[in-house]
């Protein structure tokens, strides 16, 4: 036993020296810092209208589901998130999950067969990569947003079946995928389109619906969407939604679906009435896209590089992992949390400090946020 310690002990250490250390760190309920690294964009997450409703819904149910969906675990707050769910995203069904990884790696796995080639962006998230990878099918890993790619990808395996994988807003840079140009591609070869809508939801798109109903895709039959509800609808858990038959079958063989205990009614809830308020959002999206604007000026301003953002994750370069934790740090420090971002978590091994705005924090926090930022980037 002491070998393998003694191994994991080695294994720290060589982090360590790569500056790929990660901790926990633990925050107080209603603490003062200035959050720019988590997901609520909305800032719904403590809205008095959605913790009101979770805290019926806890008051009538309990703490937790108490079971799987198909056993015990199914509540009228779930079926009526699903069916509000579909309706938002203009689709037969939804299929809601504990989790958003959950989600999609169920949603990958349930769309391959024998022989089915997957076609993945090489920026996915790790949820769709584990999914690929624990499928078993054959996976071919394209050039970012490259639609050429992927039509090259599925040209060279003629009459197979196929899905394209792809975000709607990746989520460590932020950039838009090009949904319509893929879904082309793939219609053409006779594939399918699986979307990760988790950061594009309650942000882009008619009534925030996300970035497959922007792209004009809502409800195509060759479309599957997967979304978490942790991020603009300040929640947790994910949904997969798309076709009815696609649905069932999720229903009635996905593994991550029926072998999980169902996400605690008092959660489902309060997401539903999230949903609302997203809906109904213009104006805290009409805010999210301002402050987006004002911090590539502000930052590019100050001589530091930042990819343009698409939704509401903006990205800022990092000249490496140790200077990217400091940089993180010093923020911190001063009363503003940043995500950090560093291999192995990058796909393209650079280092990054991750803005998620959020319409919640007040302006006047936002803009001394980015002022802190500047003064103490490396």
């Amino acid at each position: 036993m002491a070998d393998w310690l003694a191994e994991l002990r080695h294994r720290a250490e060589l982090r360590a020296q790569a500056g790929l250390t990660r901790r926990l760190r633990p925050r107080a309920a209603g603490d003062a810092v200035v959050d720019l690294a988590g997901n609520d964009y909305l800032g719904l997450a403590t809205h008095p209208e959605v913790t009101a409703a979770a805290g019926r819904a806890l008051a009538a149910y309990g703490l937790g589901a108490t079971g799987s969906r198909l056993v015990r675990g199914s509540t009228d707050a779930h079926h009526g998130l699903e069916a509000a769910l579909a309706d938002w995203l203009g689709v037969d069904a939804g299929l809601v999950f504990s989790s958003g990884y959950l989600a999609n790696v169920g949603a990958v796995r349930a769309l391959v067969g024998p022989g089915t080639l997957l076609v993945s962006d090489a920026h996915n998230h790790a949820s769709l990569i584990d999914g690929c990878r624990i499928s078993r099918a054959e996976t071919v890993v394209v050039p970012h947003a490259d639609p050429a790619a992927v039509a090259g990808a599925l040209a060279a395996a003629p009459g197979r079946p196929a899905v394209v994988i792809t975000e709607s807003v990746f989520s460590v840079d932020g950039d838009l995928a090009p949904l319509a140009e893929l879904h082309a591609v793939a219609r053409r070869h006779g594939a399918l389109l699986l979307v990760d809508d988790a950061h594009a939801l309650g942000v882009l798109g008619p009534a925030g619906a996300g970035g497959v109903a922007a792209a004009g895709l809502a409800g195509e039959p060759d479309v599957v969407v997967t979304a978490t509800l942790s991020k603009a609808l300040g929640g947790a858990g994910g949904v997969v939604a798309g076709p009815a038959e696609f649905v069932r079958e999720l229903t009635e063989t996905g593994r991550t679906f029926i072998f999980d205990t169902a996400l605690p009614p008092a959660v489902a809830a309060g997401v539903r009435v999230a949903l609302g308020l997203a809906r109904a959002g213009d104006d805290l999206r009409a805010e999210l896209a301002d402050r987006a604007g004002a911090a590539v000026r502000r930052l590019r301003a100050a001589g530091l590089t930042v990819a343009a953002p698409d939704a509401a994750v903006v990205s800022v370069t990092a000249p490496g992992p140790e200077a990217a934790t400091a940089w993180a740090a010093a923020c911190a420090a001063r009363g503003v949390a940043v995500g950090c971002f560093r291999p192995p978590s990058t796909p393209d091994r650079r280092s990054r400090l991750r803005l998620t705005l959020s319409a919640g924090v007040p302006r006047a926090d936002f803009e001394r946020a980015l002022d802190v930022i500047v003064a103490c980037a490396p």
